[in-house]
């Protein structure tokens, strides 16, 4: 079955349903009165309604193992998987949106994701759930999400930290701005709010309950939560003082980035070599996903919620329940024979005032295997110095430069070897993914094209 609205009657004349063995059905969504539709035989929003009160046999179907989508995986590190999820994985994990955030009936809800992404689709399914109502938009546009927060009084959305970005940078320079009354829940993920963005978010919108979450494709969204902002618990104006151990100044810190506590249905555990508390983080339960979509399992000996799946991703579990994000496995930069995580390098450097984008890739090197290479954006007013700040200058507290971000790093303890070798000043926005993560890959390609012959003594 193919749906379409009056967007798709230009291309669709091109379509021949030869063309495509398994369309038995065309649903149009425009009018029934209309030419295109009555000339081509297709089923309209009116027939299907006189169909269904009709007193027919009620038969299903399902496809096997339980399975009801195929999502693919955003390729932020390679090339996109096709991860295949159960009914009851995105059933549970929809449920724990609405028992977490605590998405209700009277909510109306954006879609700022698409829901083709996992994080859009979860959320979707919760609000469907609950029975809210949903604003569609073509796809995002800070400008026009707003106005649609505006006319609709939108009061729940979820963000990636491009997606923040964008909108409190647009109403930062707006005269007036409605939605800061209307919108009270903001679940944010792909990635970690750093601290300024986190405060930008809380002034544009002081009413929203603003959360944070962790998770993945192959465990149906969301692992963790944790509570940012919560304006009913805090003194306006304010961030939250306290979420378990964690708050806010110390999301970001040496032994990680903090992502709150499992949800009630998810099991979590570190396994780590030796004696050390950081390791590989594995999971399992009704969330995990059925197996990859070119994977096939001869015979699977236990059931899937049984299994223990590993995420990728290197961190540690606190005393209090807190999981800590040191970095991703397959991202790690192999440095003089250590093991660097650019996240725990990005989550450092993200804490000087000057720098609003950062990313970290590992370059090759003869002498070190890979060198540790930051590539910098700078936040407004701020400029680069290639040479060590002139003390005599007048601006010089707006001054940046490989030297002063070294000693930035030595005065949050970050470890000497793990320190960039090289800086690069990045003017324009780090290449993006459809959901707002960063193509890591892409930032290596260009970083490399650009330092075809590095010194032998960096």
């Amino acid at each position: 079955m193919l749906v379409t609205d009056e967007s798709s009657d230009s291309w669709y004349l091109e379509l021949q349903h030869t063309a495509i063995p398994s369309l038995r059905w065309h649903v149009s969504l425009g009018s029934s009165s209309s030419d295109f539709v009555n000339k081509r035989d297709m089923l309209t929003a009116d027939i299907l309604k006189g169909y269904s009160l009709r007193s027919l046999p009620f038969t299903h179907s399902w496809a096997p193992e339980g399975a009801v989508i195929i999502c693919f995986t955003s390729g932020t590190t390679g090339s996109p998987k096709g991860v295949v999820i159960s009914h009851s994985a995105l059933i549970v994990q929809s449920l724990a949106k609405i028992a977490i955030v605590g998405y209700g009936e009277d909510d109306v809800y954006l879609h700022t994701a698409p829901l083709c992404h996992i994080g859009g689709l979860s959320s979707a399914m919760a609000m469907l759930m609950v029975g809210a109502c949903h604003v569609f938009i073509p796809k995002f546009e800070s400008k026009s999400a707003l106005e649609a927060v505006e006319q609709h009084c939108v009061t729940s959305l979820i963000t990636v930290p491009a997606i923040m970005a964008d909108l409190a940078t647009l109403i930062r320079v707006k005269k007036t701005w409605k939605g800061r009354d209307s919108v009270k829940k903001i679940l944010n993920g792909g990635g970690g709010l750093p601290s300024e963005l986190m405060k930008e978010a809380t002034n544009s919108f002081p009413k929203a309950k603003l959360i944070s979450a962790y998770g993945m494709t192959e465990t149906s969204s969301s692992l963790t939560f944790m509570t940012l902002y919560d304006p009913t618990l805090e003194t306006p104006g304010q961030l939250p003082q306290a979420f378990g151990n964690v708050t806010p100044n110390s999301v970001h810190q040496p032994q990680g980035v903090c992502v709150g506590k499992p949800a009630p249905h998810v099991e979590l555990k570190v396994c780590s070599d030796g004696s050390s508390h950081v390791g590989r983080i594995l999971t399992r339960g009704a969330h995990v996903m059925l197996r990859y979509w070119d994977q096939f399992l001869a015979k699977p000996s236990v059931s899937t919620g049984e299994v223990w799946l590993d995420t990728g991703d290197i961190g540690s579990i606190d005393d209090g329940g807190n999981v800590w994000l040191v970095g991703r496995r397959n991202g790690r930069i192999k440095s003089g024979g250590e093991n660097v995580y650019p996240e725990e390098v990005e989550a450092v450097l993200l804490q000087h005032p000057g720098i609003i984008g950062i990313v970290v890739v590992g370059i090759a090197n003869a002498r070190l295997t890979e060198m540790v290479v930051a590539c910098v954006r700078l936040r407004e007013s701020w400029q680069w110095s290639e040479s060590n700040c002139d003390q005599s200058s007048k601006n010089k507290e707006l001054l940046l430069s490989s030297e002063v971000l070294r000693q930035h790093c030595r005065e949050k303890n970050l470890t000497g070897f793990k320190a960039p070798r090289l800086f690069v000043l990045w003017r324009k926005p780090f290449p993006l993914t459809s959901t707002g993560k960063i193509r890591r890959d892409e930032v290596r390609r260009e970083v490399m094209s650009h330092l075809k012959s590095l010194p032998s003594n960096l």
